[in-house]
């Protein structure tokens, strides 16, 4: 969690007097790194390692103990903000349903490894994807990363401009009436990130077909 580092970034960016019910706080890659020069280990200076927060127990203590969390608000900045930045994950309480993969033969190569897109692969593969958004015209035309276009959203009274941010899709795809955007995840999370939103809100609004 970088707890250390991050102490070390509110200390010398005075971040304790700032007032978060006010306004957000920017910041640079370049002012962490300053901030981070002297510790040792990569974990505790690499501002990549230092921004990823990506569930609320992820998040070092004093954003817990000030209810803060960090967006990256363009490539190189990011806004450290109060309120509530995740979503919750409802658990599923349904009975599992038995599925038939369409193809003859299980692929070995698709046993090989934990990836998030080796499963979502075959899941598409086996027909499982379409089945569940009842449409097989769907075809694999989104994954990998891009920039976000400029944005504009509100977190609780903060009011955030999002421009040029990388985010990840890890399965897109198109039918001939909707596009379904798939974020996987191959290990068991209660909540994330609502950067994890970006992809979903500019394909939405940008693309003619319903998401």
């Amino acid at each position: 969690m970088s707890n250390n580092s991050w102490r070390r970034i509110f200390d010398d960016l005075n971040l304790d007097q700032h007032d978060f019910d006010t306004s957000p706080y920017y910041l640079s890659a370049e002012q962490i790194k300053v901030a981070c020069q002297d510790f040792t280990k990569v974990a505790e200076k690499e501002v990549r390692i230092l921004c990823k927060q990506d569930t609320r127990e992820s998040r070092p203590d004093v954003f817990k103990e000030k209810n803060l969390f960090l967006l990256p608000v363009k490539n190189g900045n990011y806004a450290i903000i109060r309120g509530e930045g995740y979503i919750d994950i409802p658990e599923i309480d349904t009975d599992a349903i038995l599925f038939k993969s369409k193809l003859s033969f299980k692929p070995i190569t698709s046993t090989i490894g934990n990836s998030e897109m080796q499963h979502v692969d075959y899941a598409f593969a086996a027909g499982l994807i379409e089945k569940f958004v009842n449409d097989n015209s769907l075809v694999l035309t989104i994954r990998g990363r891009k920039y976000t276009p400029k944005f504009k959203f509100s977190v609780d009274k903060n009011h955030l401009e999002v421009e040029s941010v990388q985010t990840e899709v890890d399965a897109g795809y198109e039918g001939s009436n909707k596009i379904v955007l798939i974020e996987v995840k191959n290990s068991s999370t209660r909540n994330t990130i609502i950067r994890q939103l970006y992809s979903f809100s500019h394909y939405n609004k940008n693309h003619p077909k319903p998401l």
